[in-house]
């Protein structure tokens, strides 16, 4: 057993298994990193990972309807005050139409600006800033109805993960990541929560808050532009969670491997 110290050679004689070295390399997994090799290997990741982040909404929660739920309440309260104050027909929010074209993938006020653009409505900054603050009242005021479910495979990769030594990170570009965190029922799933920034600087703060470098850490988004945004941030494995048949899409943003649901990746080899 080379120059190991007493106190692990001692134990590492009632591990050895074929030879001395492979026994040797079990025994410092299970006593001195907590894990024996094949839960910190078995992950599909690349050997050089310490750290995974997780895109909260749509990789982890399916937020994806009480969003929408809370853009159309302030979409159609706003178009119904307009609509009166100019004589003009009212024309409601379209839960399904609008919220895919203008708001799903995208930073928050970039889709409100995006919707209001289509609707050839022109307001000060400060007052779509206000409309958006307001969608996140009524969002928070959703969660406290009802609880917000989870991707299950999701969930049992980031406890494998955390099984295996990695830390772990959820990141939203939304302000209420915590709240969704809770209603969910997995804040402790998780070492860093980091919300209310864009991309890339919101997953480089993560990453820094997990103690890590972006070259150490993988990352699981399911939009175009938070692949790219990962990409350009120089991780070490960018992995595309597709829920929506557009694997194409993100690959062709940068993502090195596009899966239906992160569980598929449990018990695969390290990657390369």
């Amino acid at each position: 057993m080379g120059n190991a110290s007493p106190e692990v050679q001692g134990p590492a004689r009632h591990v050895t298994r074929t030879n001395d070295e492979e026994g040797f390399a079990h025994a410092v997994d299970t006593f001195i990193l907590g894990q024996p090799p094949l839960a910190r290997t078995k992950l599909g990741l690349p050997p050089r990972a310490r750290a995974c982040l997780f895109s909260l909404d749509g990789v982890l929660t399916q937020t994806a309807s009480l969003h929408a739920r809370a853009w159309k309440q302030l979409c159609d309260y706003y178009l119904r005050q307009r609509a009166r104050s100019s004589r003009q027909p009212f024309i409601p929010f379209d839960l399904v139409r609008d919220y895919s074209r203008y708001f799903d993938a995208r930073p928050p006020l970039e889709g409100l600006h995006a919707f209001l653009d289509a609707r050839g409505i022109e307001l000060p900054e400060s007052t779509v800033h206000a409309l958006n603050d307001r969608k996140g009242e009524l969002l928070v005021e959703l969660l406290r109805q009802e609880r917000v479910e989870t991707y299950e495979g999701t969930v049992r990769y980031v406890q494998a993960a955390r099984a295996a030594g990695l830390r772990t990170a959820a990141v939203s570009a939304s302000r209420h990541g915590a709240e969704l965190l809770q209603s969910a029922g997995i804040p402790d799933l998780f070492d860093a929560r980091l919300d209310a920034t864009q991309p890339p600087e919101l997953y480089l703060a993560a990453v820094r808050a997990l103690g890590a470098d972006a070259e150490e850490a993988v990352i699981f988004e399911d939009t175009p532009t938070g692949v790219a945004a990962a990409r350009a941030a120089h991780f070490a494995y960018v992995i595309g969670v597709d829920r929506v048949g557009r694997p194409a899409e993100l690959r062709r943003h940068g993502a090195d491997l596009v899966v239906a649901d992160p569980a598929v990746l449990l018990g695969q080899d390290e990657a390369s």
